[in-house]
């Protein structure tokens, strides 16, 4: 078992420690999760912090054997402006992670794709027209919690939409503080992303380097030197993977992603579970 660079008190002291305003912390909580910290905001993208699917898939065969050990325990964290989902994977909308988290912020919203803000009342056991939840869509800005939050398609094996045209999976970019964020979410690429996104100028790029594993039935995602490329195109200052060393059977390690930046000239930050990156580190 991995373990987390930070977890329990010794994570939840670090993300509370005052910093300046205009400085910008990231903390991997693994998977797709992130705790991101700027400008008096605190914003969780994609929380994983359950045992939820390794319970779930124990006597299967596809057994989610957990890499890393948790970082901290959802009910701990009590001072989250927004929360968002990319799309309704069980890693990406959890569930045993979000009810404790909606307990303990009780002003607190979950914003995700529009196409899912029915399962995402089944899920949590809202009642229907609660205002915790808050719709997006690509092509299309939202604003909860003091955290402007624009929606971005994505390709997760393929842009799909529900029967209204809504898009079942999506990234987004996050204006936190001075700070701007590209979180994509489960995706490929596809014709447009670049584009799209770049118009936004992030500074940060947040991207999945697990690949397209068909062997393993894994459904595709950015592999390492795709994230990459990607980030270069978008004129990220800096690039940091994820989706990789939570379960054995859907993980690759970031040589390829490292090996690829430094061929390109592309900044990054391999991130261990727990661990906080910086913009003093820019």
């Amino acid at each position: 078992m991995i373990e987390a660079i930070l977890k329990d008190e010794s994570f939840i002291k670090d993300a509370r420690t005052k910093r300046g305003l205009g400085e910008l912390s990231i903390w991997w909580l693994g998977q797709s999760g992130f705790l991101v910290q700027s400008g008096g905001k605190y914003l969780l993208i994609d929380p994983y912090l359950s045992d939820s699917l390794t319970a779930k898939y124990s006597e299967t065969d596809k057994p989610h054997v957990r890499m890393t050990e948790r970082v901290v325990a959802p009910d701990k964290i009590n001072f989250i402006d927004l929360i968002t989902s990319s799309h309704n994977h069980t890693d990406h909308f959890d569930p045993d992670t979000l009810g404790p988290l909606l307990q303990v912020n009780p002003s607190v919203k979950v914003m995700l794709p529009t196409a899912n803000i029915g399962t995402g009342i089944d899920r949590l056991k809202l009642e229907s027209g609660t205002d915790r939840l808050v719709p997006i869509d690509a092509n299309r800005t939202q604003r909860a919690g003091g955290i402007t939050v624009h929606g971005i398609a994505a390709s997760h094996n393929e842009i799909e939409r529900d029967s209204q045209g809504n898009h079942l999976f999506l990234g987004y970019v996050f204006d936190v503080g001075k700070w701007r964020i590209y979180h994509s979410g489960d995706t490929k690429w596809y014709p447009g992303l670049a584009e799209t996104v770049r118009l936004f100028r992030p500074d940060i790029a947040i991207l999945p380097i697990n690949g397209d594993l068909p062997e393993r039935r894994v459904a595709g995602n950015l592999d390492g030197e795709e994230a990459a490329h990607l980030a270069k195109d978008l004129g990220a200052r800096l690039v940091i993977p994820c989706h990789f060393e939570m379960f054995e059977f859907n993980t690759v390690p970031p040589d390829l992603f490292v090996r690829t930046c430094e061929n390109i000239g592309q900044a990054y930050k391999v991130l261990r579970s727990g661990e906080r990156w910086s913009s003093e580190e820019l």
